[in-house]
């Protein structure tokens, strides 16, 4: 695990509260992910960040839902993908999670399950996982 991943997972006392930026809910710190909020990892270079692993281009997620689900998200609806990281960007400005940012998730989430319900990968597969849908905190 990243340095900065520990240190986020500290800042905002994730391991307490027991669920991550999006209110997925996790057994250990070791399923925990960075994930690039402001600048994408793949742009950080350009940008003069390296790997842009800093405190305020981050929120801390569930590698296996929240964090995989979120990029699901943003290959098929860039406009939700945004208005999510939006509530995220919010609450590292904040400096805490807030209740308030993760039910404007938990909406948007929804939103994006009401719309994509039916459709499936290559696979045949439903695209949302059931994980997708248990694994967060009910508020």
């Amino acid at each position: 695990m990243r340095a900065i991943t520990k240190e986020m997972i500290d800042k905002y006392n994730i391991k307490k509260l027991g669920y991550d930026f999006m209110g997925y809910t996790f057994d250990s710190p070791s399923e925990l992910s960075f994930h690039h909020l402001i600048v994408p990892r793949k742009d950080c270079s350009k940008k003069g960040l390296g790997s842009g692993y800093v405190s305020w281009n981050g929120a801390i997620l569930k590698q296996s839902t929240s964090h995989d689900y979120l990029h699901l998200i943003e290959k098929y609806d860039r406009e939700l993908f945004l208005r999510i990281t939006k509530e995220m960007i919010e609450e590292n400005y904040k400096g805490y999670i807030d209740i308030e940012n993760l039910k404007r998730i938990r909406e948007l989430l929804l939103f994006f399950e009401s719309l994509y319900a039916t459709y499936l990968d290559r696979n045949e597969k439903k695209i949302i996982k059931t994980s997708f849908i248990t694994d967060r905190i009910t508020l």
